[in-house]
């Protein structure tokens, strides 16, 4: 990626009197046409980087010009060691580990890679989903278009889209695209998503509506839910829902949320056995007693 190299570049540069292109390329596994152009887009940023002709020549940082440590104060180097390490927990490492070093290695303590933070974004499936991501990453960045089997809640749809970002979004990843089956901007889940392949065919970028950037407008709460729950599963909801989701009343916990997903609704207020009564929407409660009876019968 060029920042995770711009930073690197820099990194050397500062911890360094002077360097060669050809060492440049050769850390950093590039050309030294990209390394000039790395150079420039440095200077474009306000480092005043300087190159020297001939025998014992090389690229430098200016003398005079004083740089406290790095350019990014110790917080906010925490940070990016943070998300590096999450990042981390969902690719490949060879890259994530090569940006690591470039960060602490022969620094006089910057900031200490103990980050006391642990961010773990992989999931049961983390072997297909590092394989997803890494294709999709390659996809966007090549403009190629993908295709995939995608299962919902309606069943099965063979989906081609033209991709733009991976997505974290609360729990799930998902890739963002615009899909040339709706002919309009989509989000699919990763866990979903099956039988990936990336196309040779590329596509032109569309400019992305600002409202179709605000995620959370693809995952909309058409649906309200109106429960009561029992007290004794009050860390539930709290586990689930955050420390305001409910009130206490004398009958148990009053909850109420939006969902989109029915069926997921409906399974996971099946989890809490008898200790939950559906008040809203009347067809939920309906279909959680039709179940109770089902299960009830293959006992019987």
């Amino acid at each position: 990626m060029k920042l995770d190299r711009l930073l690197g570049i820099l990194t050397v540069l500062l911890q360094n009197e002077r360097v060669t292109a050809p060492f440049l390329a050769e850390k950093f596994e590039v050309n030294r046409r990209t390394i000039g152009r790395d150079i420039d887009a440095l200077c474009q940023a306000g480092i005043p980087i300087v190159t020297h002709q001939g025998t014992g020549g090389g690229i430098s940082i200016a003398e005079g010009f004083k740089l406290d440590k790095s350019i990014l104060t110790a917080g906010e180097l925490s940070g990016i060691i943070a998300a590096l390490k999450g990042i981390g927990s969902v690719s490949a490492q060879s890259r994530i580990e090569r940006t690591l070093d470039k960060l602490g290695a022969n620094s006089d303590a910057v900031v200490s890679l103990t980050e006391p933070v642990v961010i773990d974004l992989a999931s049961h499936y983390k072997g297909q989903l590092t394989e997803k991501i890494e294709a999709l990453k390659q996809a966007i960045l090549e403009r190629r278009l993908i295709e995939f089997d995608y299962y919902y809640e309606k069943g099965e749809s063979h989906r081609r889209i033209e991709p733009y970002l991976v997505v974290f979004h609360w729990t799930s990843w998902y890739v963002f695209g615009f899909c040339l089956k709706r002919m309009d901007w989509r989000m699919f889940k990763l866990t979903r998503l099956w039988g990936l392949s990336v196309s040779e065919e590329t596509f032109s970028l569309r400019d992305i509506p600002p409202e179709k950037r605000v995620f959370d407008n693809h995952l909309t709460d058409d649906i309200k839910l109106v429960a009561l729950f029992d007290k004794s599963v009050k860390y539930q909801l709290i586990d689930a829902y955050g420390l305001d989701c409910y009130h206490e009343t004398a009958e148990g916990l009053y909850f109420e949320t939006g969902f989109t997903n029915r069926d997921f609704m409906i399974k996971l207020l099946l989890g809490f056995g008898d200790k939950v009564k559906v008040l809203e929407p009347s067809d939920i409660a309906a279909d959680i007693q039709a179940t109770a009876k089902n299960i009830l019968s293959r006992y019987s």
